[in-house]
């Protein structure tokens, strides 16, 4: 059994849905590991990880939007506002997806469906660095 473990920084622009497969893929083929599990890690409080459809743009428009009117911004609507009202409706947005996925790995390559893409989930309005961990355990 063998494990190993990487940082990808991710440039945000803002709000929005950030893809980030082919880095991942390109990383698990370096390890050589054929097949395990993968953990991601998002190190952030205001950004979450999704898997979702890679094809068509749409769809993570009506997420984006979805979310927008499912945890509004609004003044006087929140206590914590330290960073700006955009700051606890993105704690929230948060709880609500999630900030670890587990992926098997097969072949050398995460056990992703045709349509599926890894994505960083930005609740910000302002661009922001975003670690993830990679971890890999297998053989």
């Amino acid at each position: 059994m063998r494990q190993a473990m990487h940082r990808l920084r991710i440039a945000t622009h803002g709000k929005g849905l950030v893809p980030f497969t082919h880095d991942v893929l390109a990383w698990v083929a370096s390890t050589r590991i054929k097949m395990g599990v993968l953990t991601l890690w998002c190190r952030h409080t205001s950004a979450s990880l999704t898997v979702q459809e890679n094809a068509d743009p749409t769809v993570l428009e009506d997420i984006k939007r979805y979310f927008e009117a499912l945890v509004p911004e609004a003044h006087g609507r929140y206590i914590h506002d330290d960073e700006g009202p955009d700051d606890m409706p993105a704690h929230l947005r948060t709880m609500l997806t999630q900030t670890q996925l587990s992926i098997p790995v097969a072949d050398g390559r995460p056990v992703l469906g045709t349509w599926q893409g890894l994505y960083l989930f930005e609740h910000r309005r302002h661009p922001h660095q975003r670690d993830i961990v990679l971890h890999l355990i297998g053989e």
